[in-house]
């Protein structure tokens, strides 16, 4: 039997334990933060280039008119700071004084630091906290400080936690609202798979937050610092012995890839529908993102064609040497391409069957596509934006020479272009969908038989009886 949910106070207040996770591009907007917080939860605007509105409330397109990638990165960072001011205050209308609102930044998209300092400057006494996770976020705890808001950062596992606060969040301690604990094997989206961990054998969680929450203890940081155990959530039935567990402290769960079939949810209908047809094993952990970090999405056409191209791949070598004795005679133009026979004889069959453009990678390796494909992803390189820190499909960096010193990786592809084209309405097999592993359960769940999407205020009362 389900023992149910107690509230935590949460900036002052009693919410629900209850964490609308924030997620990419425009999923997750001031329609369902608001909503989540005024169902008495921690609703999340997703600040990473989230949508402005004109005078008619009309979004407006985020068009990049400048010549240099330098320059389009300034116009993506106001478009930014722009669209997460307006964000959170719709938001904070909606939630009409109840729950809370949070905003989620992605550590490694490009003027992460610039954004989110110009967000808390101008939505002051609105934002309750900011969740942050991809990457190793030491200045979040003094930025949030700055402006007297939380933070809940975002770990795979108490080794990353113990490294953030012997570093930087000790010394902000009293700000540190809850730490996310994020599934790498099940949460959507990008996730904090380590090298020492193996992306096709899944660990199981308990553990893990044990860690944790063992460290956190190390630091002096009280149990009633919640953790948030985000990824792989659908029932809180499934997770009673979690709840009121002293191994655990307080813990809070997220819900990231539920909130999407919503009402209030921004996502286009075709996405909707599409996630009432996912089944078990159709969400892929993969590590084509041009992050670096391993990600999990739909496996869809898009993704399918992303693997495909990375199989149409072979080693080469500048020089004759060891069993690369064999000129390479398609595909590319020169002579200084030597493969083995075994390459030599998988490129002209690939040639033959259209993928006529070999393309280098920064691994010494060509892939071979089509003049489409080549045309495509040479294009989105030089439309670049600088939307990450630093890009492995542009070799963007945010650096002063705005290069990472590598070569452009055909292999990846441009994901601002793709998560802005689903949110507003693109092909939903054509473009990253992201989505967590636990999805199928739409499928499955009685909750949402004969079509059935609930507003945000009632999967928060289904939540809650532990459905």
């Amino acid at each position: 039997m389900f023992k149910g949910l107690k509230p935590i106070v949460y900036n002052g207040r009693e919410v629900w334990p209850l964490v609308e996770g924030g997620k990419g591009v425009a999923a997750t907007n001031h329609a369902s933060a608001g909503a989540w917080a005024a169902a008495g939860g921690i609703g999340t605007v997703s600040a990473v280039n989230a949508d402005s509105y004109d005078p008619e409330g009309k979004i407006i397109p985020q068009v990049y008119a400048a010549l240099t990638r330098r320059d389009r990165h300034e116009e993506l960072v106001q478009y930014a700071i722009e669209g997460a001011v307006q964000q959170v205050e719709r938001a904070y209308e909606i939630a009409d004084g109840k729950g809370a609102i949070n905003i989620n930044v992605l550590w490694e998209m490009g003027g992460a630091q610039r954004i989110l300092h110009g967000v808390l400057e101008r939505t002051r006494g609105k934002v309750a906290g900011v969740t942050c996770g991809a990457g190793m976020p030491y200045k979040l705890s003094e930025i949030t400080a700055s402006y007297g808001v939380s933070y809940l950062p975002i770990v795979s596992s108490g080794r990353a936690f113990r490294a953030l606060w012997k570093r930087a969040y000790s010394k902000a301690a009293e700000w540190l609202a809850a730490v996310v604990y994020e599934d790498p094997w099940l949460a959507g989206g990008h996730n904090g798979l380590s090298n020492a961990e193996d992306p096709l054998k899944p660990q199981d969680p308990y553990p893990r937050v044990k860690e944790l929450r063992d460290v956190m203890r190390e630091g002096g940081i009280s149990d009633d610092v919640p953790i948030v155990m985000a990824g792989g959530v659908w029932y809180l039935r499934d997770w009673n012995d979690w709840i009121d567990n002293p191994e655990l402290g307080t813990i809070a769960f997220q819900f990231g890839t539920r909130p999407l079939l919503t009402r209030e949810s921004p996502i286009p209908a075709d996405w909707k529908n599409a996630l009432t047809q996912i089944e078990e094993g159709d969400v892929l952990l993969h590590k084509f993102s041009p992050t670096g970090f391993y990600s999990s999405a739909v496996r869809n056409p898009f993704l399918r064609s992303l693997e495909a191209r990375s199989e149409r791949q072979i080693a080469f070598s500048t020089q004759e040497a060891g069993d690369h004795i064999f000129q390479l005679d398609v595909g590319v133009k020169g002579k200084n391409f030597w493969v083995t026979r075994n390459d030599l004889l998988r490129a002209r069959q690939w040639f033959g069957e259209g993928f006529t453009d070999a393309l280098k990678t920064p691994d010494n390796t060509l892939v071979f596509v089509s003049p489409n494909e080549k045309g495509m992803i040479r294009k989105d390189q030089a439309d670049c934006m600088g939307c990450l820190s630093q890009c492995s499909f542009s070799s963007w960096a945010d650096t002063e020479t705005n290069s990472t010193g590598r070569l452009a990786d055909p292999r990846s592809f441009c994901i601002q272009k793709t998560l802005q084209d689903i949110a507003h309405g693109g092909d939903i097999d054509q473009n990253l969908m992201f989505a967590g592993h636990a999805a199928y359960n739409f499928k499955k769940d009685p909750f949402y038989s004969n079509g059935f999407v609930p507003s945000v205020g009632q999967l928060v009362d289904r939540i809650l009886t532990g459905d």
